[in-house]
Parts: structure tokens; sequence; C-alpha cells
């Protein structure tokens, strides 16, 4: 089987590349997923896409993030165009609440510096709040408000991009699960199941959480582990809040249908993707402290998901110096879905045209090379 692009993982950002390569004309471009398209860690997502409330500096990543974000809206729109699914993308903003003192030292820290930093953020008393939210806690004592952090619906997100992947003769293999890249001469020609080789002019790794665990002969991978998030839902009859809404211990995320996403634990756990008594014990606490009237409501559904974390944290975007033909595109960890619009555009960008990005060199797996990781640029 031959391709002029194979892309190993079938999540939000294989599906994302594979459409932004289409977009860039190229022709014959295969998916290769281990399990069922979009099930993984970008079906487990939240949605948010929040680059401001969740960034401690103004780094290369946080540009990264804050970049992705802005492409949003133009993404939604084309998507929408090209097959008629709305990802709802909710641009009404982000509220981070104090429900301490110690909350509002922390609140009051970040304010001063972000501020200073030039973000989109604004201070909000706790009658500001409560004005915006009336369901929260009685014991909010201040918030920010961070307009230009918003929220789509990942699961349509995922839905929408695999029929455009339909539409578009993309093929997406399904259950099939590759164990080795295929290395001759110093280039990547393909990728095998153990039993099936598929070959392709350009091979691309978008396989989140089991990066590490993918055979390269001498090649190694860059270290990737599963790190479990879950969360647990709840169902209103009507939306009870308007913004997402980080508490200091949990968040919250509202859907146009009335779900409530309450989220998330952080767990390292190896492959386990099971929902544990503790875990949702601890989502239900968290959620309660930010808005006790979800008290109330049944947990309607329960899951979890496996982010793909990096060993210093950032996400794993370009090629190894050594090896031609082959992209990597891995690591997002809490970022899938904010990511995915720029990192297939990066992705297409150089697979298409031969176009550089500094985003490449910067978190590029040579990093993770014996001479050590590399500094990235950092102002504060």
């Amino acid at each position: 089987m031959n391709s002029d692009v194979l892309i190993i993982g079938g999540g939000v950002i294989g599906l994302a590349t594979a459409r932004a390569l289409f977009k860039k004309g190229i022709g014959r471009i295969t998916i290769l997923e281990r399990g069922r398209a979009g099930q993984e860690a970008s079906h487990a997502a939240a949605g948010m896409l929040a680059p401001n409330a969740e960034t401690e500096k103004l780094d290369d990543f946080f540009r990264l993030c804050n970049e992705s974000n802005k492409l949003y809206p133009e993404f939604a729109a084309e998507l929408q165009d090209d097959t008629d699914i709305d990802i709802e993308l909710d641009r009404q903003g982000t509220l981070y609440l104090a429900l301490t003192e110690e909350d509002s030292t922390e609140i009051g820290r970040r304010y001063h510096w972000q501020r200073a930093a030039g973000l989109a953020v604004e201070h909000l008393t706790a009658r500001e709040t409560r004005g915006l939210e009336p369901f929260l806690s009685p014991d909010v004592r201040e918030s920010l408000f961070f307009p230009d952090d918003w929220q789509v619906e990942n699961r349509k997100l995922l839905l929408a991009l695999q029929k455009f992947a339909a539409r578009a003769n993309i093929e997406i293999r399904e259950n099939t699960e590759i164990m080795q890249l295929v290395i001759e001469n110093g280039q990547c020609v393909g990728a095998t199941d153990g039993t099936e080789r598929f070959f392709a002019g350009t091979v691309v790794l978008a396989t989140g959480a089991w990066t590490s665990v993918l055979k390269a002969e001498n090649l190694v991978m860059p270290p990737v582990k599963p790190v479990r998030g879950q969360m647990i839902a709840f169902q209103t009859a009507k939306r009870l809040f308007q913004k997402v809404i980080f508490g200091p211990r949990g968040y919250l995320v509202p859907r146009a249908d009335g779900r409530i996403l309450a989220g998330a634990t952080v767990e390292d756990v190896g492959f386990d993707k099971s929902v544990t008594t503790d875990g949702v014990e601890f989502l239900r606490e968290n959620a309660f402290e930010i808005a006790p009237g979800l008290s109330n409501l049944k947990i309607t559904e329960k899951w979890a998901g496996l982010r793909p974390y990096a060993a210093d944290g950032l996400p794993v975007l370009g090629s190894f110096q050594h090896v031609e033909n082959l992209e990597v595109a891995t690591a997002h960890y809490r970022n899938g879905i904010l990511l995915a619009p720029l990192t297939a555009r990066l992705l297409a960008e150089k697979i298409a045209g031969g176009d550089r990005s500094d985003y490449l060199e910067i978190f590029s797996p040579e990093r993770f090379a014996p001479k050590g990781l590399r500094s990235l640029k950092t102002t504060v």
C-alpha cells in the first residue's frame, strides 16, 4: 500500500493534519489508527481553549498556544462550510475563581504579572463575578476574566474532521496498530503492523501516548508517557453557566445542550483508562466547591483518557536530524484540541511546500538526543 503521506494516529492531531495536507494539494493520504479514530485523548478532552488562563509565563509554548487559539474562528467556520457540522466554538470567555484567602493571593499575583505582560485579563469583584454567573458558590471572593479564552465541542470537532476525511477520500484504517517504522538508508519509507507494510513518501507520527512504544531500528523515540485524566458530566434542563470556569482545584465546562463537564484528575498510572471511585469523588467535590447547587444533580457520564506527556511537559513537533521524510506531532498533553489547527498548518506547510518554522525547531524531538535538553527562549 502506497501513500504520499502516511499519518500514524487518528486523533485530533492526525485528522487535522490530514485535512491541512489535503488543502495543500496532497493527493494520497492515509491515516492508520490503532483503535477507532478520534476515540482516545481527543474524545476524552473538555475542549477548553485557554492559553491565557493556564499560562505561568510568556515563553515559546505560550506563543504556540496563543497563535493556535487565534486560528479557531477561521478553522471552525471552514469546517462548518466543508461538513455542515457546527463544532460549537463558544467565545464567551473564561473565569478563574478565588474561593479562599490563599486563592485571592494567587489571583492577585497572576493579575499583576499578566496585566504587565499585556495579556487580555480583567479583575472582577465577588459581586461582578456572581452577576455574570449567578449559580457559582457564595464563597467566591473575586475572579479573573479572560475574554480570549474559549471552548469548543471537541467531539463534534472530531466528527467534522472525520466527515471531511470521508469527503476528501482520505483513507482511515482503524484497528491497525503500527509496531515499527521502516527506515532504509536514512529515510523513513513506511511502517508495519507486523503483518502488512504501508509505504509512503512522508510519515507523520501523531501517536499520542503510544509514541514511545514504536520501534524504529536505531532511532530513539522521544520519551512520551500516558497520564490519565478522569472526568464526569452532569445534565441540566437548560444551560446554567455561560463561561468556562476554573476553580482553584478543578474546572467546569458548560455545553450548549445543558451538560456540565467537570474535570479533571492527573494520574500517572500507565495505560490504564479505568474510571475509579476515588477519581469520581475527587471530581464531585471540586465541582461542588465551585457550584454547590450541582450536588442536587446526578452524574450522567464518567470517562477517562490518556494524555500524552513528554519528559519536559512540552509538545514534540518536527523531525529527526538523521532521518528524512519523518515528522513528529505528539505530546500535546492537555492542549491537543487547542494546538490542533496550528500543528496541522505547520506540518502541512513543511511537507507540501518545504516551509520551515521556528516552532518545529524549538519543539523538535532532537531536544531529547543524548546531548541533553535544549533550553527554550523565555521572557516574563
